[in-house]
């Protein structure tokens, strides 16, 4: 197998689990009560905000989902790259947000979620950015 090739199949892998690691974040992010620190959203009633974040999260989870699965596969690849983006700079937004004082995100498991899908990210990236090299040399 070619070094390219294992790059590959570590890239996926990685992709899965940073992605797998945002879903279970926004599990965990209803018990921290994620919408009372987001802007805009933070400003309504406890109940209505609630219902507004689980709402906004149905078509952006779908959206991502068809996206990252497409059948094309230049939609698929920048889609794929967004999200390891997006995984790094969500752990920055956290890091940003914790001295607000709604923020609940304090246990080991939520920030390994936070974290680890941040790390997901970065070697996605990492990854993505070699194997372009070694098409480009």
């Amino acid at each position: 197998m070619s070094l390219c090739s294992m790059l590959r199949n570590m890239k996926d892998l990685v992709f899965y689990l940073g992605f797998g690691t945002l879903f279970a974040h926004e599990l965990d992010s209803i018990l921290n009560h994620e919408w009372r620190v987001i802007p805009i959203i933070r400003t309504l009633p406890d109940e209505t905000g609630l219902i507004v974040f689980i709402a906004a999260h149905i078509p952006i989870m779908a959206a991502l989902v068809a996206l990252v699965s497409s059948k094309n596969t230049r939609t698929r690849r920048m889609t794929r790259t967004g999200i390891a983006a997006f995984l790094v700079l969500h752990g920055l937004l956290h890091i940003f947000f914790n001295s607000h004082p709604a923020y609940e995100f304090t246990g080991m498991l939520s920030n390994a979620l936070i974290f680890g899908g941040s790390v997901s990210g970065i070697i996605y990236l990492v990854i993505e950015w070699n194997i372009k090299q070694s098409y480009d040399t």
